[in-house]
């Protein structure tokens, strides 16, 4: 069994964040489904790994971590493989920035404001929040173009390189692109869309596949 376990989601976007980082270090790790959306709640075990009930939590030779930033962090530096991390501080600072900036404004808003609203809630027979979609994609449009001007200089989030930052983004924008609000928005900007496409070619994109996106 491998050393590594994390606690988490297949649907979850930042479950996969964590699993992407581990796949692109080629560390072999064991994925345990905990249901933390569930009538019942939180599951009581999970509290004694994540005092605030969220997903992921990753296990390692004893140590224990959540918070996914902090994971994908550990991750890049605990294990062999590609650095996924840059040296430089200005640069380390940008990959910083865009995690920070992603988690501030664009999951939300992504993720529960257009994604769930535009997709999972028709597929589970409910029907859409309009408003809300609307002011979501208003909200999301100033992310959007913020990574735009940043990939007209270089190739990745961060610089000319895969970091933590692409791999935070993906997931994220994955969902977002399910919706055809999403999917206009990404191919308005022609340097993300680039930059989406390369990274859905990615092994460890493939391999992280979740259930809600089509085959």
């Amino acid at each position: 069994m491998p050393a590594v376990t994390l606690f988490g989601l297949e649907r979850s976007v930042y479950t996969r964040i964590a699993r992407l980082a581990l796949h692109e270090k080629d560390q072999a790790y064991q994925l345990r489904e905990v249901e933390i959306f569930g009538d019942t709640g939180v599951p009581a075990d999970h509290l004694q790994r994540h005092p605030f009930g969220r997903i992921p939590v990753l296990e390692h030779d004893g140590f224990r971590l959540f918070e996914t930033a902090a994971i994908a962090r550990y991750v890049d530096e605990a294990f062999a493989g590609p650095q996924l991390q840059h040296t430089e501080p200005q640069a380390r600072a940008l990959m910083n920035q865009t995690i920070g900036l992603l988690d501030a404004y664009a999951y939300r808003p992504m993720v529960w404001g257009v994604f769930v609203q535009r997709v999972r809630r028709p597929l589970q027979g409910l029907a859409a929040d309009e408003a809300t979609i609307t002011r979501s994609l208003a909200s999301v449009a100033v992310v959007l173009d913020v990574l735009e001007r940043g990939l007209r200089s270089r190739s990745h989030l961060a610089g000319d390189a895969l970091t933590l930052a692409d791999l935070h983004a993906y997931p994220m924008l994955r969902y977002f692109a399910l919706a055809p609000e999403g999917a206009g928005a990404l191919a308005a900007r022609p340097e993300l869309a680039r930059w989406f496409d390369a990274m859905h070619q990615r092994g460890s994109v493939m391999a992280t596949r979740t259930s809600l996106e089509p085959a």
